[in-house]
């Protein structure tokens, strides 16, 4: 018998995502429900609905980002992975901002896939959300140094490296060796990572959308 608390809920228009990653996450023994829509996810999601949710940001009639928005409202508490295209990384910040726990550009590669849904699994479990307590995340981003929190904000508003050492005036590799020197002392292996303690601290609450 399949179990609800393994359930990922696919939402994506493409229907070879939902066919191809539906047959990658059946075969590592995980529970699929597919929806070609976010509306079509929305009527059927309700409190009792478990497992987590992996969803496109970019899809027709409302978007991931709304999806994301209507089920907050309606206090359903599914950890969200959201699934980007290439150069929409300002929409990845703002999902996670939303408190989506990751997301994943496209193409992406099965073990990181697997590693989200994993980390998402785990969170709805502890049902936290995965939210770091503000006063450690304020901790950890006392370590780094003036240089490092001007690249931390750059990030923050989604910049590429190339946008942060034009608006900081320096190389776009020393951009690079910061943003490694900064992912490194506060313990995050991802950009999703970074953004969620720099939330969790505050960072980022006075920034437009």
């Amino acid at each position: 018998m399949s179990d609800p608390a393994r359930t990922v809920h696919i939402v994506d228009d493409d229907e070879a995502i939902r066919q191809s990653v539906g047959f990658m996450l059946r075969k590592a023994d995980h529970s699929v429900e597919a929806y070609a829509s976010g509306v079509q996810f929305l009527k059927t999601a309700t409190r009792e609905t478990r497992g987590c949710v992996l969803l496109d940001v970019r899809m027709p009639e409302i978007d991931g980002l709304e999806v994301q928005a209507r089920l907050a409202e309606q206090g359903i508490m599914l950890p969200v992975i959201m699934l980007t295209g290439h150069g929409d990384v300002t929409l990845a910040v703002r999902a996670v901002k939303a408190g989506a726990i990751e997301f994943l550009e496209k193409p992406f590669e099965r073990t990181a896939l697997l590693a989200a849904i994993d980390e998402a699994l785990s969170q709805a479990g502890r049902n936290d959300r995965g939210q770091l307590a503000a006063a450690e995340a304020s901790v950890r981003l006392a370590a780094l140094t003036p240089r490092e929190r001007d690249v931390l904000d750059g990030m923050v508003l989604g910049r590429p490296n190339k946008l942060i050492a034009f608006d900081l005036s320096i190389a776009t590799r020393t951009v690079e060796v910061h943003r490694a020197n900064l992912m490194e002392k506060l313990s995050a292996r991802s950009l999703s990572d970074v953004l969620r303690i720099a939330f969790a601290a505050g960072l980022g609450d006075t920034q437009p959308d």
